[in-house]
């Protein structure tokens, strides 16, 4: 039996089923409310991270400058996720490359200072199934045979898409996944008749570019059955035509309009033979087959919230078409324009939070200081909602074709207001040095520990360190660690150019987020470079940042 809680505040009458309260000197104050988030990639932890922002009184991260609705908010995230770390998806066709980048691109949830803080916990596995009516989710441990009911107020489903190997590594854990990204790189740097990729989209371009710049001398050719590369994306020839022309100067051997028929096993001398749809005969050592098709990892949600090929339907705010304000999906899973990109992912899970954050002061009591004690200096009452404020959400706007690739030492974009680029400064402002990982990880401020945490230990009592315990304390400071193979440690992320990651381009400004009109407002996404620039600039001349910090405020960078 379902109790439902109906209060009457001024006259309006309230369902606080998922509101549960206890007592407080100065009233109620509501149960943390539980949002379970599947999927701890860009979308996943762009939500969380944001979410818990808005929930403790302050400004999301993606809009540092908005003006908010300030009101504590207990809440408790769970991420679910069949890995145990952020692994940055983009950047594979360097990790399955070069063993230094690849230890680099996985660290463990537990190593992300970002994500220490007691309203986050951590479930590695899988979630089977998802009941929408009652709240609940059936949840798989990966150290159980048996899966368990987890209850929830909010869902994200932020799973993204299973791509095959070797898209991306299959390792679940990080200590298996280095071993398993070195057997590759072994493999296809002792290919000593050469690579062949198969598959001329944004991920075998970016793979061939990549053998061959980190193996000069390894032989390698990309094979397309189509008569232009990036055949399958909607993107101008002008585009494709020059993403050609940029990855054969890489030298990268290209064929294209021929169809691979057959693959043979390999011989005495491992040489592996393609017969190509025009009878000839490509030999070598390594075959890389890049044309798997993507799909999306619903099959926990039920059906009706799908579309046919298992992506999830949402309306522009992002919540479940004909759902209700508790279920919500962000990132490669949601049907959406647009090519999918890490960056379309981040502002989606951006905007789960703050949607979520509305829906749940919306429903929230009024809070009054029943004595002036009650009444802290950083309390902004001014902002706290009537019993009859109502959530504004924040509304999508239709995604243009955006998209960067990263080819060896250049880079080639193109957006429909700047048109088709192509350089090594292309590469630089929009990948940063290490493929976009720094500009992601330095965006969700996965590098810096939360808010809160950070003023609990600046106001926490501590013994006053000795002349010798201080200078150790600074020498330890002053350190930069590096993150090896068999390291555990999170990887000290210099801030880059805060622009787009491999082959996910997408420029956003999340200022609308503090936009404080009445009803929804869509977001203009159509800008790629002069914004970024302007914002970057301003930034230098005003913050002063560290190591951590992302060089950008209010515009966001940069594909669940």
């Amino acid at each position: 039996m379902t109790c439902v809680n109906v209060v009457y505040l001024f006259g309006i009458e309230r369902d606080t089923t998922s509101l549960s309260t206890m007592a407080s000197p100065f009233g109620h104050t509501p149960r943390p409310q539980r949002v379970l988030i599947i999927g701890g990639c860009y979308a996943g932890l762009a939500a969380a991270t944001n979410l818990l922002d808005l929930c403790e009184g302050r400004a999301p991260r993606f809009a540092p400058t908005s003006e908010i609705l300030k009101r504590d908010v207990p809440i408790d995230i769970t991420i679910v996720d069949e890995r145990d770390g952020f692994y940055h998806v983009i950047g594979s066709p360097l990790a399955l490359a070069s063993s230094d980048y690849a230890a680099k691109a996985w660290v463990k949830f537990s190593d992300v200072p970002g994500l220490q803080h007691p309203s986050f916990s951590f479930i590695h596995g899988s979630v089977e199934k998802v009941d929408i009516n009652t709240k609940t989710a059936v949840i798989r441990r990966k150290d159980s045979s048996s899966p368990v009911d987890q209850e929830y107020d909010y869902l994200i489903a932020a799973s993204g898409l299973r791509r095959a190997w070797p898209v991306v590594p299959q390792s679940l854990s990080r200590n298996t996944y280095l071993p398993e990204a070195q057997t590759h790189i072994d493999s296809v740097m002792n290919a000593r008749n050469g690579v062949v990729v198969i598959g001329g989209g944004a991920v075998g371009i970016e793979m061939a570019a990549e053998l061959k710049l980190v193996n000069p001398a390894l032989e390698v050719t990309l094979i397309h059955s189509r008569d232009r590369l990036l055949s399958s994306e909607p993107l101008p020839d002008d585009f494709k035509d020059e993403t050609l022309s940029v990855l054969r100067s890489t030298g990268v051997q290209v064929v294209t309009g021929q169809r691979v028929k057959d693959i043979s096993e390999p011989d005495s001398e491992t040489v592996i033979s393609l017969t190509l749809s025009n009878g000839d005969i490509v030999r070598t050592s390594h075959v890389i087959n890049a044309i798997s098709r993507s799909v999306p990892t619903t099959t926990y949600l039920p059906p009706s919230t799908l579309d046919s090929e298992g992506f999830v339907k949402v309306k522009p705010s992002l919540h479940f078409l004909n759902g209700d304000d508790y279920h919500l999906a962000a990132g490669d899973i949601a049907l959406w324009s647009g090519i999918k990109r890490c960056g379309a992912a981040m502002h989606m899970g951006g905007f789960c939070a703050y949607n979520i954050h509305q829906h749940i002061i919306s429903q929230l009591p009024p809070t009054r200081p029943s004595s002036p004690y009650a009444r802290r200096s950083s309390d902004s009452f001014n902002d706290i909602p009537s019993p009859a404020y109502e959530p504004v959400y924040k509304e999508l706007a239709e995604h243009p074709a955006v998209i960067g690739l990263a080819i060896g030492s250049t880079g080639t974009s193109y957006s429909p207001t700047e048109g088709t680029k192509s350089g090594p400064e292309v590469l630089k402002y929009m990948f940063g040095d290490d493929l976009g990982f720094s500009n992601c990880y330095n965006y969700m401020k996965l590098g810096e520990a939360p808010w809160s945490m950070v003023e609990k230990v600046a106001t926490a009592p501590t013994d006053v360190p000795t002349m010798d315990e201080g200078a150790k304390i600074e020498e330890e400071e002053q350190s930069t660690p590096t993150l090896s193979a068999t390291s555990t440690e999170s990887p000290v992320v210099e801030p880059q150019t805060p622009v787009d990651a491999v082959g996910n381009a997408e420029i956003t400004n999340f200022e609308v987020l503090g936009d404080e009109g009445a009803g929804t407002r869509k977001v203009d996404i159509d800008s790629i470079v002069t914004e970024i620039a302007q914002a970057s600039i301003a930034n230098r001349r005003h913050k002063n940042i560290d190591s951590g910090d992302l060089d950008i405020q209010p515009v966001q960078v940069a594909t669940a």
